[in-house]
């Protein structure tokens, strides 16, 4: 090309020029920084620059279409092809077509390969029509063809031969010859040279990431292919890629054109450098451009606030613009946040000028015409296209210049975008010339006058619409076959809708008036009658994103000109309401009512599954639960008949004149049967095992026998306290009592099943919080099964094993994971997540050989859990002796004196049990620290007692924790804890545990803590990050770092890698986008993060008043053991045994009453709706939930679970529960929104969880579990979802917000999908 003589002078403007300005109107001086074709970089080719970077990394991948290649081997094959063509004919200057399936590495072999062969590439991509195949390559003259069968020569036998001039390319050669849409209606051929386009590629590379903290780009950068190579924007990927040492990944392109589905895979092909238009970008969440630290987009107008979305200190983006005549990019601007967008400078080698109407220089801060020059400049294949569009620019003395034809203001700083000038327009980030479809349009049959026109949707999707007026409109439109016509012509991109008109309004010039076309199109709507609600629902927004109608429902998204960025925004406002559904869904259910019954939507209509029919619990099975818990409720009031006479005798003994005395004997015997492990292990164990006895694997119906007995011995192992034991030594002894057959060296850290269906392998080793029940309850069927763990197995905490699990040999169980038994865990492997799946083999993260048994520790933890056991009886003693020394102080009578000083005793015992917690933990914490050690040993009985102490703490101590004061307990107990942070019923290692600033961890959350396998122990330190949240029951393993600004949320955990930011959901943990809540009226963070003083003030206030509930348990408790007094001195010992279980089952009604008019008076009717977390609501509701826990939970609900009287209890409160449900849980956080039917089932350890906090605001919305349908154990329901009738949820599951569940059907997992 030619180019301006140096002596010319970049700034000087001919003579002539300044001679024409009007008097006055002096010169206009174009700055500097404008025109760098000075600065151009050296001449070579873009063979010189991938051999260059093939020398300098030779081993460094260079392609991974799923398998890598190197540089070296990629020079190597290349060379090879290259080699092929030479023998095939194929020199320098010569033009190879190439139509290839995109994404992989055969596609760029071919396009190097014709480089190095001194050939100019002629792309098409594989899915155009054949005919605008046929038109480039016939335009381009091409010589050779590349397809997917291989290359085919086009040169005639004379030709080969002559013109040998082989060998590798100059400078001057042309590289690639792109078309691109045509003003006329033919889309025109761009050549670009060698010395162009490797001008591009080194210019660029002194922009890019040249500061970043992480060094430039090179040999660890992953680039993204993901466009067409038919679109000059590929070209800058290939060359970031290949420039610089970096690796090309392509995409697939069904995930290129699903737009918001290639997020995901960019987090897993860990690509670190995306070029892409603006519309794709904003698709994608922000956290799926973690890994990103090179964003570049271009190719359409970019928006302010996808700059302040996606723009970071670790993250460069750039904004760049350039017509494919200037070779890709001419100018480019770096984006930082707050700052408005630009399309920035030029590119060394480009020369930019901003022209008025007569060609000539504007001033800074006026609008004109871009007119590009320099060392980017190309050719049209056309001489005369070339000669017009390339003409001189006499203002500025160049023989060529580039008119864009685009509008920008010219400012210091940089060129700011204003619009086409021409009927050029952006249609999903492709420049497309009006004239081409116009004259497609104008060409199809029975036409008269058209024109096209580019309108906007309500959805915000630009699309193409053909306005048409016929000839004859007798012979009438048809539609479906002129669209067809289109498709066999244009792109997919360039296909418009077309509307038929009964004229064009036209000005009076006689031209089309565009902005008199009609739009929306008239008569657009949903014209299908009979849709099911979301049918309609659907059809409703394909009218809002596509602007025309929908008929019924066997309409097609993409015969109606669905394209895939109308796709992309269809799945956005599906999501508002099905957050799972993909594009990929749309793409696999194009058809209307296909896609409405793919996202649930059918439940109007009969469903294909069998109708289930679940009997409802009886009127027998209520009745013998009762009787049953008279005998249950007396053995637990035995162990405070024994507390309350060895106490009474002590206080005899000193002194105490009225306190009343029992034999010595019988009172040692009943501590020793009803207040040690030495009694409680065996009336427990062997209690429930004769309960149970003869129940074997199976199916048995809800309510029967079977189940009552397995009930019963729940029921009477909870009052034995025996399970106060598990985790410690005795805990192998109570399993073995059950049936449990147990090997050598097991560490059994959870409750084993009362069935005795139970087998642990030598050396086996099960972490806390494990569910080895082995039977669930689904509908109104009881499925029972037994479960074997093999030697040296391990299995991770708050994991799930359902009936017929089996482990095998050292294999491991992730935590937080819940196994079907639908498949034997083989030995070795590792499985996670719910339903658990494998995902390698078990890690080997202990020592090989198992330590040594150390036997005297046996029985050091087992006097350990005395102790513990004794923990609250020491703390009730304290409380006892002020109730005690408040009446000796007083006159009057000792039933109701001993109730009044109850709540001052409460706050004695509620304060010991402080000071001994925290004692235990502080001095249990000297010399902690992360590592392995074996179980039996100084460090691990260290980590067991402090969990165990923090675990009944978080109970005992429940108004302290969800409050102001939390964190600053914790941060007493050794934990670094910053400022801000708020912490509900969390359980952790305080010494191992870091929280930063302005983090949440809600109910239930496991930190840090320890992990088991072949009698070691393993902890290390757990960190959250800033404002970082941890939902209900998330775990952060120990060792695990969440970082800042990150979300687990619901039952999930941190991963093993987390980034600041990232957001995870499901087991195992997934990226998940995360969307930041607002409430209504509600401005900047007063009420979130940054309260002020008064609203800090009004909370503690309200938070103290939480105190009232453990004092009125203590008046509950101060009346039970005064009446037992008055039974034990009026009647004797006997009778008060006798009738002491009836008296607590008075005390749990009394409690329940309480409890239910605090609730009332606190907060009344729950409503949907949103709360901050520093409002009156939020700490109202605390407070009532405090009273369930603290007064409710111990005294009536742990001993009537599944029972008729917890459903009595539950109604109290506000639940609406059908008649003969089978209710296994009292977490029913906001009782109004929640609705449980006849007949239905919810599981042991279920959440029905109507409220969620995202962002420090509480979203209160209903949860409803129909009729028969089933909420199996350990699954949580988040707001707004519905189990449809006799819909089974099975154990471990998440239940999404908003999530439905059709009637009749099987679901499980987190979250949850089919389960087969």
């Amino acid at each position: 090309m030619a180019e301006e003589d140096a002596s010319t002078g970049r700034h000087a403007l001919p003579e002539d020029l300044l001679d024409s300005r009007q008097p006055g109107a002096g010169f206009v001086h174009v700055p500097e920084q404008y025109l760098l074709r000075d600065r151009a970089p050296r001449e070579r080719t873009l063979w010189d620059i991938v051999q260059t970077t093939a020398e300098l990394n030779p081993d460094a991948a260079a392609l991974d279409d799923g398998e890598v290649l190197t540089y070296s081997e990629l020079i190597t094959d290349v060379q090879a092809w290259a080699a092929e063509l030479q023998a095939n004919g194929v020199c320098r200057g010569d033009r190879i077509g190439i139509r290839m399936t995109s994404g992989k590495r055969e596609l760029y072999l071919a396009i190097l390969a014709t480089l190095a062969a001194g050939a100019a590439y002629v792309p098409v991509d594989a899915d155009d029509p054949d005919e605008r195949a046929e038109m480039v390559f016939g335009e381009a003259d091409i010589d050779g063809l590349f397809t997917d069968e291989g290359f085919r020569s086009l040169r005639s036998a004379e030709r080969v031969g002559k013109d040998a001039h082989q060998g590798a390319p100059t400078p001057d050669d042309t590289a690639w010859i792109i078309f691109t849409s045509g003003s006329t209606g033919k889309p025109k051929g761009v050549a670009v040279t060698h010395r162009s386009a490797a001008a591009f590629v080194d210019a660029e590379a002194a922009l890019f990431l040249v500061d970043h903290p992480h060094g430039p780009l090179g040999p660890d950068d992953r680039v993204l292919a993901g466009l067409s190579v038919a679109f000059d924007a590929s070209c800058e990927e290939m060359w970031l890629a290949w420039g610089h040492g970096a690796c090309l990944v392509p995409a697939p392109r069904s995930l290129v054109r699903s737009g918001m589905d290639l997020g995901p895979w960019l987090i897993r092909r860990d690509i670190t450098v995306v070029s892409t238009v603006p519309t794709l970008a904003g698709l994608w969440p922000a956290e799926a451009l973690d890994n990103i630290r090179l964003l570049i987009v271009g190719g359409e107008a970019c928006s302010q606030e996808l700059v302040d979305r996606l723009a970071t200190d670790e993250r460069e983006m750039w904004n760049t613009y350039g017509p494919t005549e200037a070779t890709v990019v001419a100018c480019a601007q770096r984006m930082v946040p707050g700052q408005p967008v630009s399309i920035g400078l030029p590119l060394n080698g480009w020369d930019l000028v901003v022209v008025d109407k007569q060609g000539s220089p504007v001033s800074v801060g006026e609008v004109g015409e871009l007119v590009i020059g320099g060392v980017g400049l190309a050719r049209y294949l056309d001489p005369a296209k070339d000669a017009e569009k390339y003409a001189p620019l006499d203002s500025m003395a160049w023989e060529r210049a580039y008119r864009t034809g685009d509008h920008v203001r010219l400012e210091e700083d940089g060129l700011y975008f204003v619009g086409r000038i021409d009927d050029q327009v952006k249609i999903g980030g492709r420049r497309i010339e009006l004239g081409e479809v116009e004259a497609n349009v104008a060409a199809l049959p029975n036409v008269y006058n058209s024109a096209v026109a580019v309108q906007k949707t309500p959805g915000g999707e630009s699309v193409l619409v053909g306005y048409v007026s016929l000839e004859d409109e007798a012979k009438g439109f048809d539609e479906k076959a002129a669209h067809e016509r289109l498709a066999e012509t244009m792109p997919a991109a360039l296909v418009p809708r077309i509307c038929v008109m009964e004229e064009l309004p036209v000005r009076t010039s006689g031209k089309v008036d565009k902005k008199a076309l009609p739009w929306p199109l008239p008569g657009v709507g949903v014209e299908a009658a009979g849709l099911t609600q979301t049918e309609q629902w659907l059809a409703q927004l394909w009218v809002e994103t596509l602007g025309v109608s929908v008929s019924d429902e066997n309409a097609d998204f993409f015969s109606l000109g669905g394209t895939s960025l109308a796709a992309a925004t269809l799945v956005g406002r599906i999501r508002e309401r099905y957050p799972t559904v993909a594009v990929r869904d749309l793409y696999d259910h194009p058809r209307l009512g296909s896609l409405a019954e793919h996202i649930g939507g059918v439940e109007e209509r009969p469903s294909a599954a069998p109708k289930r029919t679940v009997h409802k619990v009886g009127m027998g099975t209520r009745v013998a639960q009762t009787l049953i818990q008279i005998p249950v409720m007396t053995l637990a009031a035995t162990s405070w008949l024994t507390w309350l006479l060895l106490g009474s005798n002590v206080a005899h003994a000193l002194g105490v004149d009225w306190a009343l005395t029992t034999p010595w004997w019988l009172v040692a015997v009943m501590v020793v049967l009803f207040a040690t492990p030495i009694g409680r292990i065996p009336i427990g164990g062997i209690g429930a095992r004769l309960i149970t006895a003869g129940i074997k694997p199976g199916d048995y119906p809800r309510g029967g026998s079977a189940h009552l007995r397995i009930w019963a011995a729940e029921r009477w192992a909870d009052a034995s306290g025996s399970r106060s034991i598990a985790g410690a030594t005795w805990v192998n002894n109570y399993a073995r009592l059950l049936g449990v057959k147990i090997g050598r060296g097991v560490d059994l850290h959870s409750l084993p099943p009362v069935t005795g269906l139970l087998k642990l392998g030598d050396h086996a080793a099960i972490e806390p919080e494990v569910d080895l029940s082995g039977y669930w309850l689904d509908g109104d069927v009881l499925h029972v099964g037994a479960i074997n763990v093999g030697e040296g197995a391990r299995v991770g905490a708050r994991s799930t094993l359902l009936p017929g699990t089996n482990v095998g040999k050292y294999a491991h169980v992730e935590a937080g994971s819940t196994v079907t038994a639908r498949k034997k865990i083989k030995d070795g492997q590792r499985w996670s997540g719910s339903p658990a799946k494998k995902v390698g083999r078990s890690k080997h993260r202990f020592p090989a050989e198992p330590p040594k048994r150390r036997p005297w520790w046996v029985a050091f933890y087992g006097a350990t859990s005395i102790l513990l056991a004794i923990q609250p009886v020491v703390a009730l003693a304290v409380g006892a002796a002020v109730v005690v020394a408040g009446l000796s102080m007083t006159a009057g009578n000792d039933f109701i004196g001993s109730i009044f000083f109850a709540p001052l005793g409460a706050l004695a015992a509620f304060a010991c049990f402080m000071a001994q917690t925290w004692l235990g933990v502080r001095i249990l914490s000297i010399g902690l620290k992360p590592g392995v050690a074996p179980v039996r040993s100084a460090a691990g009985w260290r980590l067991w007692s402090v969990e165990r102490l923090m675990d009944e703490a978080r109970t005992t101590l429940f108004p302290l924790y969800a409050s102001q004061l939390t964190p600053t307990w914790l941060r007493s107990l050794g934990a670094k804890i910053g400022k801000d942070v708020e912490i509900s019923t969390a359980v952790m290692i305080p010494k191992l545990t870091d929280i930063k600033d302005g983090a949440f961890l809600a109910d239930d959350t496991m930190i840090g803590g320890y992990e088991l396998g072949g009698g070691w122990m393993l902890t290390g330190e757990t960190k959250v990050g800033k404002r970082s949240f941890v939902g209900n029951s998330g775990i952060t393993g120990p060792g695990r770092k969440l970082g800042k600004n990150s979300l687990v949320a619901v039952l999930s955990s941190t991963p093993k890698k987390s980034k600041s930011g990232s957001n995870w959901w499901g087991s195992p943990p997934e990226r998940m986008r995360r969307v930041e809540a607002s409430v209504e009226g509600v401005q900047g963070e007063s009420l979130t993060y940054n309260p002020g003083f008064g609203v800090k003030a009004a909370r503690g206030l309200v938070e103290t008043m939480r105190l009232l509930a453990p004092m009125t348990s203590a008046m509950l408790l101060a009346a039970t053991l005064a009446t037992m007094y008055v039974l034990v001195d009026n009647y004797g010992v006997g009778l008060a045994w006798a009738v002491s279980g009836l008296l607590l089952m008075a005390i749990g009604a009394v409690s329940m009453a309480i409890t239910v008019a605090v609730k009332w008076i606190c907060v009344g009717k729950h409503r949907a709706a949103d709360h901050p977390l520093w409002s009156a609501f939020v700490w109202l509701n605390e407070l009532q939930d405090t009273f369930v826990e603290a007064v409710a939970a111990p005294w009536f609900f742990q001993h009537t679970l599944g029972t008729g009287e917890i459903n009595l209890g539950l109604r109290a409160l506000g639940v609406k529960i059908g008649a003969g449900a089978w209710i296994d849980s009292y977490w029913f956080p906001e009782t109004d929104l929640c609705y449980v039917g006849k007949g239905a089932s919810v599981g042991p350890g279920t959440v029905v969880q109507t409220h969620l906090f995202q962002d420090r605001v509480m979203s209160l919305d209903t949860v409803t579990i129909e009729d028969g349908a089933t909420l199996a154990a350990h699954s949580v329901a988040l707001p707004a979802s519905l189990l449809g009738d006799a819909g089974t949820v099975g154990p471990g599951s998440l239940v999404m917000r908003g999530d439905r569940v059709p009637a009749n059907s099987v679901w499980q997992g987190n979250p949850i999908e089919p389960w087969d």
